[in-house]
């Protein structure tokens, strides 16, 4: 009775406005019964993807609204529901109107979309698929208006808000979002938990590089008691998969997490207030008409979908054009392995000379530079540096008050007038890319600076990597020099921890499920030294092989990569291993999972033009014997490179695959193995 009340109330008020009333489905005008029985109705919606395979359900309930995901199995009995993602909740509470309950359904619209689009610096670098839309727009018991807006895919739905201006009110303040994921009681998690804020190095945290935990029970509570940070996987027993995220966070929102689970139900969350030092607010502001970023989820019975999806680009649009076009590539890097006082002038001339014996694009130097080079010194070396053909990416620090960060240059990337005077230099001497570094949070402030670095370094012709920073949100898209963020326990912790030596290969079988499937990995990573300091006779013991680090010049994807070579690798290890990390590309057309389990092993294929390179890696203690599929091969030679039959001797050597596809692999302990070939 309620309901039809409010209804009656609502189409009033839209037809003495003068507003046009929906009918259902539609955009003709409906009979006032119509309208107050859609209004009432608690029936579920559904829309399926354009494969029918994958479902949506959307309903109003006791006056809040919710959705449901899952799929379609065909099974003996014939076609059976699957449900991922039980009764979830949608809704929003802002400053002016609590959109979270006592709603009825207003209207409804159903669509189509042809998503198409070029995107080199991603898994995928031509995307072209179809997807059903649905929008239905609902009302508060005030009459104020909020629209849910769904995409659905096959095995994707991504979801977002859309708030009309509401009278006079051209602004909101998101208070907070009822926005959940429920899942069923049997769900395992492999979540990343959010630090504290305001603790680690310099106070620099949170920067995403916290350890994983792997099939972790549901409600496990975090580590920091502040839940965890996107993307989040979880096992549904033995019905599959799904990967939780979000995309299309700009400067006209903030970043949010998962909070911990009540009943396996997790809520999005917004930002501590101690981030940033406690400066800027928690919740997000933007102009009416307005929307909030895209939650996205991939939905399977296997893992081929999570590790190919394209959800957090294909719902995104890009922000601005370039005119400038961008080169990518590979680099050398001192700092990684020589650390901070290797950043003098001539220990870079080694790590340029280095870049231009392997063919590589770019060096990049690190840290303090400023004061140990110096601006008028870097001029010559940015110089000498291309008169060998390699360019030069500087690193920054992100800082000026939010953090104790003393590595410089600092006080620039902040300032905006400063950042534009720095960047004019940078451009004048040919620098193609900046490292900004110790960001402080994920509130709208910081994403307001990320939005703002890149968009004036588009200006002057530079590429922009983030370190020690937030996940990336369909940024590749968005932004045309983006090319690279860290957002993960990367190399770095290598050198410092024997702890993460140890659990290199657990966690490197983790980000193809996981992070690197939602984002550029900017991570630094593929050591030949086997130990991890400059004289490769101290520090840090490396014990995954060799093969294993050629494979994750693969496995992990990213258009810029920063390897982690050294000089003496020129000379001290296997050519062959020199020769493959002269040729490994760093951009791709497509990625196909091939086998694996996360943080056990990973088996995936990339293809660069003709060129397929298959990597796989073993995380386990043991060594694993696999038979996979390789269609994409079939009766080829390949050149395959592996641990040898003792799982310690690196080799290479010409393979066939099998004409079904077939090849038998070997992976050594903590090993992996690679094959490069070209499809017919």
């Amino acid at each position: 009775m309620k309901k039809n009340f409010l209804a009656a109330i609502l189409l009033a008020g839209m037809m003495s406005a003068g507003g046009t009333v929906w009918a259902v489905g539609g955009a003709d005008a409906a009979p006032l019964a119509a309208v107050m029985a859609a209004a009432a109705q608690q029936d579920e919606k559904t829309v399926t993807s354009p494969d029918g395979m994958t479902f949506l359900k959307v309903g109003l309930k006791d006056g809040r609204a919710y959705y449901k995901v899952g799929y379609y199995a065909n099974g003996k009995e014939g076609r059976k529901e699957v449900t991922m993602l039980e009764e979830s909740p949608l809704g929003l509470v802002t400053n002016f109107a609590d959109f979270s309950r006592d709603l009825v359904w207003v209207k409804e619209q159903a669509g189509t979309r042809d998503i198409r689009y070029d995107l080199e610096r991603s898994k995928a670098s031509r995307v072209d698929k179809k997807a059903n839309t649905f929008t239905v727009r609902l009302a508060n018991a005030k009459k104020q208006e909020m629209e849910v807006e769904f995409v659905v895919e096959d095995h994707n739905v991504a979801f977002r808000y859309f708030l009309p201006k509401q009278g006079g009110t051209g602004s909101v303040r998101v208070m907070n979002e009822t926005t959940g994921f429920r899942f069923p009681g049997k769900t395992t998690t492999f979540l990343t938990p959010q630090s504290d804020a305001m603790i680690g190095w310099k106070r620099t945290k949170p920067s995403y590089e916290e350890e994983y935990k792997a099939d972790a029970p549901m409600g496990t509570p975090s580590q920091y008691g502040h839940g965890y940070t996107f993307p989040g996987l979880f096992r549904v027993g033995e019905d599959g998969w799904v990967l939780v995220s979000e995309t299309g966070v700009d400067s006209r929102y903030c970043g949010s997490r998962l909070s911990d689970a009540q009943d396996g139900l997790y809520t999005v969350a917004f930002p501590m207030p101690e981030e940033n030092n406690g400066n800027g607010t928690p919740e997000p502001a933007f102009a009416l008409p307005g929307h909030t970023p895209w939650r996205t989820l991939t939905v399977s019975r296997d893992l081929a979908p999570i590790v190919e999806t394209t959800v957090v680009w294909d719902v995104v649009e890009p922000r601005f054009t370039t005119e400038h076009k961008y080169k990518y590539g590979r680099g050398t890097w001192s700092w990684i392995l020589w650390q901070d006082n290797s950043i003098n002038y001539d220990d870079q001339v080694r790590y340029v000379d280095m870049a231009s014996a392997m063919g590589y694009e770019y060096t990049l130097i690190d840290n303090w530079w400023d004061n140990n080079i110096g601006h008028k010194r870097m001029e010559d070396l940015i110089k000498y540096a291309q008169g060998k053909g390699v360019d030069i990416f500087l690193w920054y620090s992100s800082s000026g008050y939010w953090n104790d960060i003393e590595q410089g240059p600092i006080n620039i990337m902040c300032d905006p007038i400063t950042r534009k005077k720095e960047m004019r230099w940078m451009q004048q001497q040919g620098v193609k890319g900046i490292k900004v570094d110790f960001f402080g949070g994920d509130k709208q402030e910081t994403m307001r600076l990320y939005e703002a670095i890149l968009s004036d370094a588009d200006d002057h012709g530079l590429m922009v990597i983030f370190h020690g920073c937030t996940l990336p949100r369909g940024w590749e898209r968005m932004y045309p020099n983006y090319v690279g963020s860290e957002a993960v326990l990367a190399s770095e912790n290598l050198i410092f921890n024997q702890h993460f030596c140890d659990n290199e290969a657990f966690n490197a079988t983790l980000h193809p499920f996981i992070r690197n499937s939602v984002g550029c990995m900017e991570f630094g990573g593929t050591f030949l030294n086997k130990r991890l300091n400059r004289g490769n006779d101290g520090g840090t013991t490396r014990v995954t092989t060799d093969i294993f680090q050629l494979a994750t010049a693969v496995a992990f994807q990213n258009p810029i990569q920063n390897f982690a070579l050294a000089p003496n690798n020129l000379t001290d290890v296997p050519a062959f291993e020199i020769d493959f990390m002269k040729e490994v590309p760093t951009v791709w057309d497509e990625v196909k999972f091939i086998d694996g389990y996360p943080g056990r092993y990973v088996v995936l294929a990339r293809r660069h033009g003709q060129d397929w390179y298959v990597a796989a890696l073993n995380a386990g203690k043991e060594a694993l014997k696999l038979t996979v599929e390789l269609p994409m091969l079939a009766g080829t030679a390949v050149s395959y490179y592996h641990d040898g039959k003792d799982g310690k001797t690196p080799q290479a050597e010409e393979a066939k695959v099998a004409k079904n596809g077939k090849f038998k692999l070997t992976l050594a302990a903590q090993g992996g193995a690679v094959l490069k070939g070209k499809a017919l």
